[in-house]
């Protein structure tokens, strides 16, 4: 015998009267939940929310139902009295932690774009719960993902974002030195990625390479010399921004585009971090032996006592764990530690200046998750996470999530499940890939211990809160 519904309360709220009309539809028309799903091509637990005005229905359930239910536009009504009686501003207020439905939940349709498309139009990772319950990722261009989420709500959602994509490159403002504009730009927008994520500040990047292009047309001599070096940063900005979105498409594009004017531009050290960035990259798309080889490349190139040598020498390290290497990694990352202990303490290069002990033992809790050594990983983890700066938003949620499956990987799941709601927020804040990819893992790690307390809670949160990347 079937579960028997959940009691109604359509005097609640607005919400729960047009849940209770939307289920009244369908039961007059003899349907269960999962009849109708199939029909309108809705999550089934979606829809049973909405109908307990546990969750708000979007306009495209509602009016899903009232085609299929041939409600003759009564529920569209409904909705629109719904919409009058919260007034405006409602969606702005609904917390980060109970957010609206799941791009998977929204009928998808492709919305026509007859402009260019840069390269990170290409493939986006984005976290779907799965029929049977699984967490998988699935890749969507920008444009299926805008048609996902209907571009009115996108646009509303990050205007400054749409903006700046629709507006032209960039000028530089009047009296002031161009080199010096795109440099404070620069540090402006790697902040700003921190803080908010990195689809925020894509859009803005492409249109500051958009524009230091156009200026080399007419530069030359050491100008056009210094505008090729900021190519290459915002080139490499663009590579971190897209890998940290999962889209390694787009990463590896603009990695490479960095390369080239790196060698263009004749500085040696520039092409030299941007080698081991790539070895970042590999390891990030679980290629060992690129990940090995290019930091090899990478050290090799350094300059004795150079920073970029251990930079190098910690990528290194991850692609050997990678291999399932575990001595190698481990004599590794003792090397890139005696490589910093080593350096000039006063280096001139600015590249790499975040590397320290602290970036050296996280990178190792990483490969030591990896390596099945989950208790030393999370204490790594937890060790690193106390050393972050106030502003590091974005890496303290990687952090978290790592930290949280390394729990998990030593069997403490009430204690995985409390780290990983808070690397959740983080998560829908910033719309990190990287975030998002270790949450799926730990989602299915937790199947272990459903009855245990908290478990529930973060399986609920994971399975309502709307991680897209857009």
């Amino acid at each position: 015998m079937g579960q028997r519904p959940r009691d109604l309360t359509p005097n609640a709220s607005p919400q729960h009267r047009l849940g209770a009309e939307m289920r009244a539809w369908r039961s007059q028309r003899g349907l269960s939940l999962g009849k109708l799903s199939k029909k309108v091509l809705f999550n089934p637990s979606y829809m049973a929310r909405a109908e307990r005005g546990d969750q708000a229905a979007s306009a495209d359930l509602v009016t899903a139902y009232d085609h299929a239910l041939d409600a003759g536009g009564s529920l569209v009504r409904r909705y629109r009295e719904f919409k009058d009686e919260i007034g405006p501003g409602s969606e702005a207020r609904v917390h980060v932690s109970n957010p609206g439905p799941h791009v998977s939940n929204e009928h998808v349709a492709l919305v026509e774009d007859t402009a260019a498309e840069g390269p990170s139009s290409e493939g986006i990772s984005v976290p779907v719960r799965a029929d049977d319950g699984r967490i998988i990722f699935v890749s969507l261009s920008r444009r299926s993902l805008l048609g996902a989420l209907g571009s009115a709500a996108a646009l509303s959602a990050a205007p400054e974002v749409a903006a700046a994509a629709s507006k032209p490159a960039p000028s530089v403002p009047a009296g002031m030195n161009p080199i010096e504009h795109f440099q404070a730009t620069r540090r402006v927008l790697i902040d700003n990625d921190n803080l908010f994520g990195a689809h925020q500040v894509i859009p803005v990047v492409e249109r500051q390479i958009a524009a230091i292009k156009a200026l080399r047309q007419d530069c030359r001599g050491a100008d056009r010399r210094q505008l090729l070096q900021l190519q290459t940063q915002y080139s490499e900005l663009c590579g971190w921004l897209t890998q940290d979105v999962g889209d390694f498409r787009a990463s590896q594009h603009w990695m490479q585009q960095a390369l080239e004017t790196s060698h263009m531009s004749g500085d040696a050290e520039l092409t030299n971090f941007i080698l081991a960035r790539r070895s970042q990259l590999a390891g990030d798309m679980h290629d060992p032996s690129e990940a090995v080889d290019v930091a090899e490349a990478a050290e090799g190139m350094a300059a004795p006592g150079s920073r970029l040598a251990a930079v190098a020498a910690t990528y290194k390290a991850h692609g050997y764990a990678l291999r399932g290497e575990s001595t190698a990694s481990r004599h590794a990352y003792d090397h890139a530690h005696d490589l910093r202990e080593s350096m000039d303490p006063n280096p001139a290069s600015p590249w790499g200046v975040w590397l320290d002990a602290a970036y050296i033992e996280v990178q190792r809790a990483h490969s030591l998750s990896l390596l099945g050594e989950h208790r030393a990983a999370a204490d790594g983890f937890r060790e690193a996470i106390t050393q972050l700066p106030a502003g590091f938003h974005r890496d303290r949620g990687v952090y978290l999530a790592r930290e949280a499956v390394a729990y998990a990987g030593a069997g403490e799941a009430e204690q995985a499940a409390t780290i990983g709601l808070q690397a959740l927020n983080i998560g829908v804040e910033t719309g990190s890939a990287r975030i998002s990819k270790e949450l799926g893992q730990l989602d299915g790690e937790l199947n272990r211990w459903l009855t245990v307390p908290g478990v529930t809670d973060f399986k609920e949160a994971m399975n309502e809160a709307v991680l897209r990347q857009a």
